[in-house]
């Protein structure tokens, strides 16, 4: 916890494709039912990557210098008006987002489809390259102090895996298929495994993030440039993380009758899809996109040792090498890399 709050704060702002520079901007202030949190640590995620690299992500257009990160845990310094200042010194991970609670898709509950979504890092709202930021109260979950500042940061990737787990029907016993051994399918493996999954087949062309998918969670591994990821046998259930058209095409070949597909990768707009395969054996196509009510079940995973996140942490970085953190997914042994703001 701060005691005393400074006016101003160090950030690292995008203020062009792969270019950032650190500036001083003002500390917020907590509105009425929010909090002030002081950030201690910050995932680097795809799409972090994919702005600083392309600028844009389909319609979301980085017009104007804009903050990254939006994967992160740290302690609350100060609330708004109706939020119990018991709460200043209390450590948590963040919820990245602020829906306006009165729409149609707010009030189903499907908070994630706001279209009024203040989501953080996506154009134009800033992220948490920076050493304070503000949520809602209720965005901002306490977590265990044996739960590390980095864990707590990736609470937001699992928790994406957790909604994926969901609409995938992965139960104990069930199979799955995932495409791709990066970030997020190594950490869909991990939740896969914790939700019962009997069989976890992960492929990807990569030797060491194969062999990385089998320290975390996989039960047996592919390589796609040799195997018919088609030709095995039908599982209940497929997660692309790769956005490979290709892949994506195998994946839905592997699924058996009334199976899951679930696409989370991030690839091309549109591609040609085995409509027959999906339509006779009755497979249920969705995409998955940010999460609804996954933070306390993310945290329980961790807590109770269901899922590791501090062992999928391959790199640490200061504010100044924010865009080394960003590049360091080119080595293909990188997972997850953390940026410190303070």
């Amino acid at each position: 916890m701060t005691d005393t709050l400074p006016d101003t704060m160090r950030a690292s702002v995008m203020t062009g494709v792969e270019t950032l520079r650190i500036e001083d901007r003002p500390v917020p202030t907590p509105g009425p039912r929010e909090v002030l949190v002081e950030v201690a640590a910050v995932g680097v995620c795809g799409s972090d990557v994919h702005y600083y690299r392309h600028g844009r992500i389909g319609d979301f257009v980085v017009d104007d210098p804009m903050i990254l990160g939006h994967e992160l845990s740290g302690r609350i310094a100060a609330v708004g008006d109706g939020v119990d200042p018991g709460r200043i010194g209390q450590r948590v991970a963040v919820e990245p987002q602020h829906p306006c609670r009165r729409c149609t898709q707010c009030t189903a509950g499907r908070y994630n489809l706001c279209p009024e979504m203040k989501f953080y890092a996506t154009p134009p709202i800033d992220g948490a390259f920076c050493r304070f930021v503000t949520i809602d109260d209720d965005m901002a979950h306490p977590v265990p102090d044996s739960m590390s500042d980095e864990a707590a940061a990736l609470l937001e990737p699992l928790s994406v895996a957790i909604t994926t787990m969901r609409k995938a029907g992965v139960a104990p016993g069930t199979s799955v298929l995932i495409a791709g051994a990066g970030p997020i399918g190594v950490i869909c493996a991990q939740a896969a495994r914790a939700f019962g999954a009997a069989r976890i087949v992960v492929s990807d062309p990569v030797a060491s993030r194969r062999e990385g998918a089998l320290r975390f969670g996989a039960t047996e591994v592919l390589d796609p440039m040799t195997d018919d990821v088609s030709a095995i046998d039908p599982v209940d259930a497929f997660i692309d993380a790769s956005g490979v058209p290709v892949a994506v095409v195998a994946g839905i070949k592997a699924v058996g009758p009334a199976g899951h597909v679930v696409l989370v990768g991030m690839g091309a707009d549109e591609y040609p899809l085995p409509v027959s395969h999906i339509q006779n054996l009755e497979i249920t196509v969705t995409g998955v996109f940010r999460y609804t009510d996954t933070w306390p079940a993310a945290i329980h995973l961790v807590a109770s040792g269901a899922v590791d996140l501090d062992a999928m942490v391959t790199g640490r970085y200061d504010l100044e090498h924010a865009a080394d953190a960003l590049e360091s997914d080119t080595d293909p042994d990188s997972l997850k890399s953390i940026v410190r703001p303070n």
